[in-house]
């Protein structure tokens, strides 16, 4: 998966490098800095965003276990970020979120259970939000080709979504663990077979609050429809403003195809083609889809930049902990 990642990374931005030199580098460049200052607003749209996706992490722990919601929204920022910035298939994140917690004095078992289940929803909601745009694709009669492949690839992923929460149910990790054993004999993985047990008991215990489960999705739905006020304010922004329903269209339709390609880091190419692709559906030239596409991407130095320098901050600081600690315990014997 690492080398998918990679090499995804690459081709990813070298589609990036040709779709803006064959638009034009320069053309691109003048509609962005012809704005001014003016787009650094378009990243404080993303700001709810992140705050109601903490919000439905938060809902996501038995009652007792949950982490305060600044814990919940400085953990799930650094997840993102890492998922974002880093050739980590989508997945590295949810491991930092949850390391995060436990290093704050979280239940480990409570924190891994909850990062799996919240991933669950992230791709359930995502599946949701790109139905949403197929439908107004079909709606508007832009490109009914488009929309039935779109629709495809979200039945296959929501196959696919649907035969991981069996998994979950039947208790993957522990028989991943004991598998492990069984072949390797390794006492590395036999250790892992009562915290595996743990994390599948507590998934099943996290999928019987229905209504826990039920507003947490809601949650995230209402996240990715607010997304869509950056793509407006973007192309408002550069001068060739959209409607709500348009921008709504470009945002659902670009984020779940950058979604169902999660082996390209941060969607590069996947994101600026589909712009391109969907801009031209609304009457968009190729030049202002792209700067509209460069233009969010303006969150990554914002937002991600800023949460990845954080994670680096936590981790650092729980090493040096530790070393002071071993240090001490040195001394004592």
């Amino acid at each position: 998966m690492k080398i998918a990642s990679y090499i995804g990374l690459v081709v990813g931005l070298a589609v990036m490098t040709g779709l803006i030199v064959w638009q034009g580098a320069m053309e691109v460049a003048d509609l962005l800095v012809g704005t001014g200052w003016a787009l650094l607003w378009v990243p404080v749209i993303w700001i709810p965003s992140i705050l109601m996706n903490a919000r439905c992490w938060q809902l996501l722990f038995a009652p007792g276990f949950g982490p305060t919601f600044f814990q919940a929204f400085y953990a799930q920022w650094m997840g993102r970020a890492v998922n974002t910035l880093l050739p980590v298939a989508s997945i590295g994140g949810e491991v930092v979120k949850a390391r995060m917690l436990i290093l704050w004095g979280a239940d480990a078992a409570h924190a891994s259970a909850s990062a799996i289940v919240d991933k669950t929803i992230q791709v359930l909601t995502i599946i949701l939000w790109g139905g949403a745009g197929t439908i107004l694709l079909v709606y508007l009669a832009l490109d009914d080709q488009l929309a039935m492949s779109i629709l495809i690839g979200g039945a296959a992923i929501g196959a696919g979504a649907a035969g991981f929460i069996v998994v979950q149910q039947a208790g993957m990790f522990g028989f991943m663990a004991k598998s492990a054993h069984r072949i390797t004999k390794s006492d590395f993985f036999g250790d892992l077979i009562e915290t595996a047990g743990n994390v599948d008991k507590t998934v099943k215990e996290l999928y019987r609050m229905r209504g826990r489960v039920a507003v947490a999705t809601l949650w995230r739905l209402v996240a990715l429809v607010s997304q869509t006020g950056e793509v407006w304010l973007a192309a408002t922004l550069l001068g060739y403003p959209i409607s709500i329903v348009e921008a709504l269209l470009l945002k659902s339709l670009s984020s779940t195809l950058s979604d169902f390609a999660f082996v390209v880091p941060n969607s590069y190419g996947v994101q600026e083609g589909a712009f391109v692709v969907l801009g031209g559906l609304v009457g968009l030239t190729p030049e202002v889809s792209l700067a509209i596409s460069l233009a969010i991407r303006i969150r990554e130095l914002l937002i991600d930049l800023p949460g990845l320098a954080l994670w680096q901050h936590n981790e650092g600081r729980a090493f040096f902990q530790r070393r002071k600690s071993v240090s001490r315990q040195d001394l004592g014997n």
